[in-house]
């Protein structure tokens, strides 16, 4: 077997654990940022990374608005109960748990890596790894694409409402509410709105442009958690995180994501929801979207130096969703009949 052969191997098998070209290019740019904090900070980067990463939000949510179907998102809503499972554990249990957990763990408010975990349980589902992990474990697909899309609507003003509440982003540079919902106003309800409109005339176009959307996407991710990480590792933020604390994080994150995975198919059982209802309401109801993640930080946390920390757990938590995920998608993928 040639070096070549083996290098396509060793990718097919990392993609069948969820590990695909974006987590490396992710952790690839995180060790870049901290060989070369000077390269990706805002105070000192000879590239204006701030102003392409915040246009780039812009036209992430634009394109995002010009993929989704009215006529889809009506049809979606039939399903009152699964919704309403799917929404409220995304934003009403997560946070709950994750708050309740807080008070009876850390006595300190101002911690930075809690601040990251209560900025996770406030986010809304991912979006496409919902709907293909749906679709490989056989749930219903239909209802997936209906919920994370409405999800990440929602987050656009559930996201900000729920961080000021558990964590106040009046912290290290942050601003006040009404701030940063107008940001959020500006960098994406307007460009979704946008999108929205052009819809109908864009439709066939944006369903050919799927993959390089994607990439574009991915890229703006990657530049945000860059600049990010750079501004923590230049101001060495990341000196009180040893490897023991990465681990026990990394456990938590793991720990959390079975927590929510099978105690909301748990619930769908007791509520008598079809296997299909109930593969959608824990797969979606149990994801949390890196995507918005990183984008909401650049608003959120605007001038804070602890965004790379505070992104932390959502990375891992992504890593892990996606890794796990998958493996629960394709074992629930191999069973004989519904029950």
């Amino acid at each position: 077997m040639n070096k070549t052969s083996k290098f396509q191997v060793l990718r097919k098998r990392l993609a069948s654990f969820g590990i695909d070209g974006f987590i490396t290019s992710l952790l690839l740019f995180v060790l870049v940022a901290y060989l070369k904090p000077t390269w990706g900070s805002d105070d000192s980067s000879p590239f204006p990374l701030k102003s392409i990463s915040n246009i780039g939000v812009s036209f992430i949510f634009f394109f995002y608005g010009l993929g989704l179907s009215m006529e889809e998102l009506k049809e979606g809503l039939r399903n009152i109960p699964l919704h309403i499972l799917v929404q409220g554990s995304s934003f009403v249990l997560f946070p709950l748990i994750i708050w309740t957990l807080h008070s009876f763990i850390s006595p300190d408010p101002d911690n930075t890596i809690w601040t990251g975990i209560f900025f996770l349980a406030a986010l809304p589902s991912t979006v496409s790894s919902s709907v293909v992990m749906v679709s490989i474990a056989k749930g219903n697909l239909p209802a997936a694409i209906f919920n994370a899309s409405i999800s990440s609507l929602i987050g656009v003003f559930m996201t900000p409402i729920i961080v000021e509440v558990f964590i106040n982003t009046k912290t290290d540079g942050g601003q006040d509410l009404s701030s940063a919902i107008l940001d959020l106003i500006i960098q994406v309800v307007i460009p979704v709105g946008l999108g929205l409109f052009l819809h109908r005339f864009f439709a066939k176009w944006i369903k050919t442009q799927g993959k390089r959307i994607k990439i574009f996407d991915q890229a703006i991710i990657i530049l945000i958690v860059y600049r990010s990480f750079s501004e923590s590792f230049e101001k060495d933020l990341f000196a009180l995180l040893d490897y023991s604390s990465l681990f026990i994080l990394s456990a938590s994150m793991l720990g959390l994501f079975f927590m929510f995975y099978f105690g909301v198919m748990r619930i769908g059982k007791t509520l008598n929801f079809s296997m299909e209802d109930r593969i959608t309401a824990a797969f979606c109801g149990s994801k949390k979207s890196l995507v918005h993640g990183t984008v909401m930080s650049n608003v959120l946390f605007k001038g804070s130096s602890s965004v790379g920390i505070i992104l932390m757990p959502l990375m891992i938590y992504h890593t892990l969703q996606l890794m796990v995920g998958t493996v629960l998608a394709e074992k629930l993928s191999k069973r004989e009949r519904l029950s």
